[in-house]
């Protein structure tokens, strides 16, 4: 696994996020040879040039849902316009009113972006399923989905293989007074948690219903599900590299091994 994007909400570069990144949502995963990414967001645009350097691309692309920052890396994705390559794009918290096919071409529709999704040269795929679906997309390949308390709704994602998980659970909130089970259910035992961590629990008040969790919240989940590894993720925008180095701190004391995506 190699992070990409590891901000919420909005890019934030700058002198003050040069240790962890100012890209959004993006998280590439390999699985033997298929390539699984997550998200869509700005740190999208440095993975599709990485891409470049190899040979024709083959890719799952499942979007935690399509709030612009995991979204805005997508038009400027190089990997989507070259014909060699072939892309599956998965949303499972569109239906069933709308389709992740309809909502990309709104969203690179004039006059918000000049060339429309149809330009993609790419041969690329669109799928919408339900939250909390099973997933095969290639043999050997599981993934398990879960809805996550978000506004618009989005989807969590459990990725079995070769006898390993790993989780990919953002932009989900707090339930009051008790852990989230249908996360709990989904991340159980898990190797690894990506988890959403943009908030303290001391920030958390000032934010409740913007959908969003926090690193002590993590820390609770990845105890309660007996989770191996566990990754910080979704940095709030004023989380500088200073704070973020002293939640990294924190939270290594609660949960051995626990870490700061960057």
């Amino acid at each position: 696994m190699k992070f990409w994007g590891v901000r919420g909400s909005i890019p934030t570069p700058g002198p003050s996020t040069l240790k962890y990144g100012g890209n959004t949502s993006c998280v590439e995963m390999r699985c033997g040879g298929r390539l699984l990414i997550f998200d869509a967001g700005s740190g999208l645009r440095e993975l599709g040039l990485a891409l470049t350097k190899g040979g024709a691309v083959d890719a799952d692309l499942f979007l935690s849902h399509t709030h612009h920052d995991h979204l805005l890396g997508l038009p400027f994705f190089c990997s989507a316009y070259e014909p060699r390559n072939t892309f599956r794009i998965w949303a499972g918290h569109l239906k069933p009113e709308r389709a992740i096919k309809d909502v990309l071409r709104a969203f690179m529709a004039d006059p918000l972006f000049p060339v429309p999704v149809d330009i993609f040269g790419a041969q690329v795929a669109f799928h919408d399923f339900q939250a909390g679906e099973t997933l095969t997309p290639s043999p050997g390949v599981t993934v398990r989905t879960a809805p996550l308390n978000h506004p618009n709704r989005a989807t969590g994602y459990r990725v079995e293989f070769a006898g390993k998980s790993a989780c990919y659970v953002t932009d989900t909130e707090p339930l009051p007074g008790a852990l989230d089970t249908t996360v709990l259910k989904l991340v159980e035992g898990a190797d690894i948690l990506i988890y959403d961590a943009t908030y303290t629990d001391e920030e958390y008040p000032t934010y409740k219903g913007w959908g969003h969790s926090t690193w002590q919240e993590a820390v609770r989940l990845a105890k309660a599900a007996r989770v191996k590894q566990l990754a910080l993720f979704h940095h709030e925008p004023r989380h500088d590299d200073a704070m973020l180095d002293e939640i990294a701190a924190q939270a290594a004391r609660e949960f051995p091994g626990a870490i700061v995506a960057r």
